[in-house]
This record gives structure tokens, sequence and C-alpha cells, in this order.
């Protein structure tokens, strides 16, 4: 076993050199199976592409009936990895990210791993080096789930939780996709009523989804004053009423300003956090407008254009701090679970999210 960098610069492939880049950065990535002293290799069971990938390509590949080009799809996918090394859509920037199991584990990893471990990986497909060996041949295209063989490559300073016995595979990897944004919510709101000395109103746009939901069980269990949960459409309206994760559940497009200020107020805002789940650009300005004088905006959004945000804001004379979800808090995936295990709303709509992928409907 060779030495390494414990943020992967060894397996850096292009570019080289004096512009030499992080992975996440790079062009292209060793993939090579043998690993070094501190890095561990992964057999890859299934792959889940991010929301703001996925939906790009359904709509570079659909039919002029609206429909998806799996078969085309799928062959675009297999085509980044094997070209990038990695699973990073070329257009987003963005990746996802896998499940499967510890198939060797160097002696210097501090990552905590044993081989067999069943584990998700916590850092994204579009810095992770990735060798698909079945041609994704169990994957029909129509959705983010991806299953796949072959193998991935953690860094020293990659992260990855073991999967939870007591919960499915599939349930798990949904929330451990999006798990940096109910404790980075749950931070904001605790630093607010310690700032302000009083609960903040909250809204999240894209409430119905899966950060989303579990932002706003993150906001309630935070101490939260309001939760307002903003949605496109009545089905997803539907899909919040009754289950406790929101005070005030209204329709709105999120790329609206006035439509979503207004819908806001109503609600009983305007917001003092505003965390923006939606993976559609044109959110920035509205989700400011939305959010009152020395408040929050949170985006976790991919689609997010945060050169549009920073000028919005100043266009607007916005006083708003405003917070990339990097998809890291400490303690992030153990929270995130609990919150699954302990709110019965969240687990029916992950649940119900999953039913609904596995046989196809919308």
């Amino acid at each position: 076993m060779t030495a390494t960098s414990p943020v992967g610069l060894h397996r850096v492939l292009e570019p080289v050199g004096p512009e030499l880049t992080l992975p996440q950065a790079a062009r292209r990535l060793d993939t090579s199976a043998a690993i070094g002293r501190d890095e561990v290799r992964i057999d890859v069971e299934v792959l889940n592409l991010d929301a703001a990938s996925y939906r790009q390509l359904a709509g570079k590949h659909s039919r002029e009936d609206g429909s998806v080009d799996g078969a085309a799809l799928r062959l675009e996918v297999l085509e980044i990895i094997a070209d990038r090394g990695k699973m990073q859509n070329p257009v987003t920037g963005s990746g996802g990210m896998l499940i499967g199991r510890v198939a060797e584990v160097g002696p210097d990893s501090p990552l905590g791993l044993r081989v067999g471990d069943h584990v998700a990986t916590l850092v994204s497909l579009s810095l992770t080096p990735l060798r698909v060996t079945d041609g994704l041949q169990r994957w029909d295209g129509l959705g983010e789930r991806v299953p796949a063989e072959g193998h991935a490559i953690l860094f020293g300073r990659s992260i990855a939780a073991v999967l939870p016995e007591d919960l499915p595979a599939e349930l798990s990897l949904m929330v451990m996709d999006v798990c940096g944004a109910p404790a980075l919510v749950s931070r904001v709101v605790r630093e607010h009523r310690e700032r302000t000395g009083r609960a903040p109103v909250v809204a999240v746009l894209g409430g119905a989804g899966k950060s989303g939901s579990l932002s706003l069980a993150a906001a309630g269990q935070a101490g939260a004053a309001r939760r307002i949960a903003v949605v496109p459409v009545q089905q997803e309206a539907d899909l919040l009423e009754g289950r406790g994760l929101a005070e005030a559940v209204t329709i709105a497009d999120a790329r609206s300003p006035l439509g979503l200020l207004e819908a806001v107020e109503q609600a009983g805002g305007p917001a003092d956090v505003t965390v923006v789940c939606v993976d559609v650009p044109g959110c920035e300005q509205p989700a400011i407008l939305a959010t009152a004088q020395g408040g929050t905006v949170i985006f976790f959004s991919m689609a997010t254009n945060f050169a549009a945000a920073a000028l919005g804001a100043e266009g607007l004379a916005a006083d708003v701090r405003m917070l990339v979800g990097n998809g890291y808090v400490p303690g992030h995936a153990d929270y995130a679970m609990e919150l699954l295990r302990t709110t019965p709303g969240v687990r029916d709509l992950f649940e119900s999210r999953l039913a609904g992928e596995q046989t196809g409907a919308p």
C-alpha cells in the first residue's frame, strides 16, 4: 500500500501539475481498486443520483410525449462514470451518494469501518472514485435510485455511516442522502432563539420532499414558533396535511417573488428562517424577499445560483444571512435517522415515497 493524500489528491488524473485540484473539481479520477493506506474500497450496491442531476438528465432525454427515454439516460450516466471516474453531472456539477459493503480497509484509515460493514457514503459521488462493472443493466433509467455493481473508493477525510439494522437499507439511503439539512436547520433555529430571545417562524420551500420534511421536523424539535411548508401543487399539500409537520401548508411557486411573499405572509410570515429545498433554479430572490430583515436563508438545493442570491440580496437591500447547506454537520446522520424513527409524519412520507418509487408510481 502506498502513501496517499487524505483529501484524495493522489487520485486526480486530470488536471495535473500546477493546475492540480481537489477531486470534486477534477476532470477525471483514478478508479484503481488497489487502495492506499488510509483508503477504503466499497463494493457498490445502489447509487442514488441527486435530485437536481436526475431532473436535468430526465429533461434532456424527454420524448415529445413527455416520457423519459430511460435507455438513453442510463447510457449517458454510464458514459459520465466511465469518462470521469466518478458520477458528476457535467451540467449541474452534482452527483449523489451510494450504499454498499466494505470490501477492504487500509491500515491507517480513520473512518472506523470494518470489512463487511453495510454503509452509506455521506460524501458526494462528484468526488468519489467510482467504477461500474455491470452496465447498470438492472436500472431502467426512470428514477434516482440506481442498482449497480462495481466499486468506489473513500479517502481518509471521507465520511460514511454504517446502515442501521432496524430500517430497510433503501429507506436509510433516502434519509442519509439529505441528512445534512435537518441538522443545520436545528442549529440555525436554536441560534436564532439564543440570539433574539424568541422562537423563529420557519418557512420550508419544498416541504413535502425528503430534505423539506426532515427540515420541518427538525425545526419543530428545535423550538420553532411556527412552521410554514410551501409546496407547488395541491397533491403535495395533501401529503403534508394531518402529519403534524407544519402549522401551515401553502401552495406557491417558489420562483415567483410576489407569489411566494404573499403566500408566506398569509401563512404567518415573513419567515425568520427560510429553508430552500427545491431543486429548480430561480428561487434565490423569492426566498430572500420572503425572509424578515435579520433573518437567515439556508440554500440546500444544488440548483441554487449563488451569484444570483448574493446580488439579489444586495438589490433588495435585504439584511439576511445566507448559508450554503454543505451536507455535513457533526452527527448529522444519527440525528436524521432519529427524526425518522421518532416523527411518524416523516416516516410515513418517506415510506410512501419509497413505495411509489419501487412501483413506478408518480
